[in-house]
C-alpha cells in the first residue's frame, strides 16, 4: 500500500532531525540555555523593553529623558546580547537550519504548482521559500 504524502512529511521530518544543521542548530540552543551570561542579559533586555514601554505608554507625564535612557539601554543590552558567542553560533546554525528550510519550501511549492520537484535546486540567498514574493525561480 502506497503512504500518503502526510505520512512521508512526517518521516522525511524524523530524517531533517538527523541532518547535521539540526543537531548544531539544538546544540546551539541548548548552549545558549545554559549560559547563565547570556540569559542575564535576556533578563535584563527583556526588563528594560518593558520598562521603555511602559514610560512610551503614558499619555501625559511621559518623560522624554528617561525614554532616551532606557531606549540607550536597551540598544545596549541588544548589540550585547546579539555580540555573545554563543548568540553568534546560535544565529549561524539557525541560518543554516533556515536555508534547509527555505529549499524545503521551494521543492513543495514547485510541486503545489505543477512542476517538477526533482528539478529544484537550492535557492538563492535572497529566497525566502516563499514563491508568492518571487519573480521566478532560477
Amino acid at each position: 500500500m502506497a503512504m500518503d504524502a502526510i505520512t512521508m512529511f512526517k518521516e522525511a521530518a524524523v530524517q531533517l532531525q538527523k541532518e547535521e544543521a539540526y543537531a548544531a542548530l539544538a546544540a546551539a540552543l541548548k548552549e545558549n540555555d545554559e549560559n547563565e551570561t547570556l540569559q542575564a542579559l535576556i533578563g535584563d533586555f527583556n526588563l528594560a523593553r518593558i520598562d521603555l514601554n511602559s514610560e512610551l505608554s503614558k499619555s501625559t507625564e511621559k518623560d522624554q529623558a528617561r525614554v532616551d535612557e532606557l531606549n540607550v539601554k536597551v540598544n545596549q543590552l541588544y548589540n550585547d546580547i546579539m555580540s555573545n558567542e554563543c548568540m553568534l553560533r546560535y544565529n549561524e546554525a539557525k541560518a543554516e537550519m533556515e536555508k534547509k528550510l527555505n529549499h524545503i519550501n521551494a521543492i513543495i511549492s514547485t510541486a503545489v504548482n505543477g512542476g517538477d520537484p526533482t528539478t529544484v535546486e537550492e535557492p538563492a540567498a535572497s529566497c525566502t521559500g516563499s514563491c508568492s514574493s518571487c519573480s521566478g525561480c532560477h
